[in-house]
């Protein structure tokens, strides 16, 4: 490939090198939520901030560890954890935000994806539609261990991916709107928990890289309750989510070491 950075090693979107980041990334999607993330480490430090892609590095329980945001979307969360790698990072969590399917999955809830239905474009860059898109399982039992033991509300099962927010909260108006809604109930009769836009790719994207990666959501709202008139509380603050990430890496650290 080319080098457009100018610079051997440099990474030319996220502007990192070997050495900057531990094997250990949590991958946000807002680049301010990298800072309130890097408050959970020790000796954080700003390692870079370039476009969507802003990097801390610091430690957990001894171990270097980092937070890149991603920005939204696949294509931005492939470029992150494809220069991710480059640079010498093995494990992934994505921390983010989600919207509710299932009608038991409320607002304030955290979501974990034992999988992401392909429903964007970015994985099909990678790998054939019939090749699925699953997280590791090491990450996954970290992650929901991580959200029990805290005493959250969790729910445990597939998301949806999209690559158009507006195509799902206003599917009526889009051309396509006929394709847009018989697909959103058969999301709903398969049972799926939630729907957010970055999984999908970064679950096919380490396989690839043969990386691990988890994905836990902050469930803002949820669209099918509010239309059943339910109770619907919108919650904003990710700080729950966040905290349940930490756990699992601190978890992930102590059995990598136990391995060795």
């Amino acid at each position: 490939m080319q080098n457009y950075s100018g610079e051997a090693g440099l990474q030319y979107h996220l502007q990192i090198r070997p050495g900057d980041v531990g094997r250990y990334v949590i991958l946000p999607g807002d680049p301010k939520r990298s800072e309130k993330i890097a408050r959970h480490f020790e000796d954080a430090k700003l390692v870079a901030d370039s476009r969507e892609f802003v990097t801390y590095t610091g430690y957990l329980d001894g171990e270097k560890v980092s937070v890149t945001s991603t920005g939204i979307g696949g294509p931005s969360a492939s470029i992150a954890m494809e220069e991710l790698a480059l640079s010498g990072a093995d494990t992934f969590i994505r921390v983010g935000t989600c919207g509710g399917i299932d009608l038991d999955v409320k607002g304030g809830d955290i979501v974990v994806a034992t999988g992401a239905v392909r429903m964007e474009g970015t994985s099909r860059e990678y790998a054939p539609i019939e090749y699925p898109a699953v997280p590791d399982y090491e990450v996954t039992n970290a992650l929901v261990e991580s959200c029990r033991e805290l005493g959250l509300p969790c729910h445990v099962g597939v998301v949806q991916c999209k690559d158009a927010f507006y195509g799902q909260h206003e599917p009526e108006r889009m051309p396509v709107s006929y394709e847009l809604l018989n697909k959103w109930e058969a999301w709903k009769r398969l049972g799926c928990k939630a729907s957010e836009m970055e999984s999908a790719a970064l679950f096919i994207a380490a396989s690839h890289l043969r990386v691990r990666c988890g994905s836990n959501f902050l469930v803002v709202g949820n669209q099918e309750r509010n239309a059943k008139g339910l109770y619907n509380p919108i919650i904003h603050d990710t700080e729950a989510a966040i905290t349940v990430a930490v756990g699992a890496l601190r978890k992930l650290i102590r059995a990598d070491r136990e391995k060795k």
